[in-house]
């Protein structure tokens, strides 16, 4: 069996997506979603993060489309809560939009890269080496707890649940509020 490596393994991924290491370090970070062009600050927080998201997605199999980027980030949330909130906050901002857009566009699979989350750990919580990019991909997804699925717990649901209420309900508030206030 011949070992590919996480750095060969990015590079593919940079080329399939038109990405480099470049990008981290750019002073804006420029996305599409939908085909529309995004530009905002690539603040230090995310250009701490984005390194740790690109090797996520080659681990994990998730796309780069909005219902890749919604599982990755229901999975990254999943697998990083609670802790590490304001190291990463961009990316806990980033994920939860694309969660929250995830629950429109593809709610059971967002469900189900949350539940599997749940079950693994992020490198965010691992942290960052460059001997990350020598070691194996299928040794990496093993030590994630990639490996086969665990079964749904109820704490999974429950905790699938506050965050979904933690989303929806301040949005809906501010609409109540604004239904009363008219």
């Amino acid at each position: 069996m011949v070992m590919t490596t996480v750095g060969n393994a990015r590079a593919e991924y940079f080329a399939r997506n038109g990405f480099s290491t470049a990008a981290y370090e750019d002073t804006w970070a420029h996305v599409r979603l939908f085909g529309i062009p995004i530009a905002f600050p690539n603040v230090r927080s995310r250009r701490r993060a984005i390194r740790f998201h690109d090797i996520h997605h080659l681990v994990t199999g998730y796309g780069t489309d909005p219902r890749g980027e919604a599982e990755i980030g229901a999975w990254e949330i999943a697998a990083t809560f609670p802790d590490r909130g304001l190291q990463f906050a961009a990316a806990w901002l980033l994920n939860t939009v694309m969660f929250a857009l995830g629950l429109v566009l593809a709610p059971r699979r967002v469900y189900r890269a949350f539940v599997r989350g749940r079950h693994c750990t992020s490198l965010y919580r691992i942290g960052w080496s460059d001997a990350l990019l020598d070691r194996d991909v299928d040794e990496l997804r093993r030590e994630l707890g990639l490996g086969e699925p665990s079964p749904t717990t109820w704490g999974d649901r429950l905790v699938f649940a506050m965050i979904v209420a933690g989303i929806a309900v301040p949005p809906a508030a501010v609409v109540g509020l604004v239904a009363l206030v008219r």
